[in-house]
C-alpha cells in the first residue's frame, strides 16, 4: 500500500472514529439535576401520585388524555380515563401507597410529542411499617405536551413482584 492510500485510509478512519464519538456526546442525556424537562416530568410525577395517594380522583384525573391507554402485566389493557379512574377506586383508593424509588426515574424528550418518564415504584399498605411493601414495579409513562399541558397519553406497569 502506498503511503498516499495509508493517508487516506488514516483519514478515513478517524473521521468515522471522530463522528462515532461525538454522536455518542450528543445521546448522552444531561444530568437529571440541571435538565428541565427531567425537573418538569418529576414535580409531574410527584403532584400525580399525590393526587393517587389521596384518593384524589379529580385532580388524578387531570393527568391523563381521555384516551389513556394502560397496559398492566397481570391485568392486562385498560382503555380510557374513566375506566383508569374507576379502577384506582375499587382497587387503589386508601388500599395502597405508592412511592418512586429513590434513583429509578429516567426522562428522554419525544420530539413534537412530549417525553417518556421511565421508574420504578414501590407499593405500601396504609397504617402498617413501612418495611411491609406490597412490591415494585417498573413503569413507562408516555407524556403527551399540548396545548400548554403535559398529560399521559400511554401507561405500561410490568415486572411486578
Amino acid at each position: 500500500m502506498s503511503l498516499s492510500a495509508l493517508r487516506s485510509v488514516l483519514f478515513a478512519l478517524s473521521l468515522l472514529t471522530g463522528s462515532a464519538m461525538s454522536l455518542r456526546a450528543q445521546a448522552a442525556p444531561p444530568p437529571a439535576g440541571k435538565d428541565p424537562l427531567f425537573q418538569t416530568i418529576a414535580s409531574l410525577d410527584t403532584a400525580l401520585f399525590d393526587a393517587a395517594n389521596r384518593c384524589d380522583l379529580d385532580k388524578l384525573g387531570t393527568y391523563f388524555t381521555d384516551d389513556l391507554e394502560f397496559y398492566h402485566d397481570k391485568t392486562g389493557l385498560a382503555v380510557g380515563k374513566q375506566d383508569f379512574l374507576q379502577k384506582t377506586k375499587n382497587n387503589l383508593c386508601d388500599k395502597v401507597r405508592r412511592e418512586l424509588v429513590p434513583g429509578s426515574l429516567e426522562v428522554y424528550p419525544l420530539k413534537g410529542y412530549g417525553a417518556v418518564e421511565i421508574g420504578v415504584h414501590r407499593f405500601h399498605h396504609p397504617g402498617h411499617d413501612d418495611t411491609i411493601g406490597v412490591g415494585e414495579a417498573k413503569f413507562i409513562h408516555v407524556w403527551q405536551y399540548k396545548d400548554g399541558a403535559w398529560k399521559i397519553s400511554r401507561v405500561i406497569s410490568y415486572d411486578h413482584h
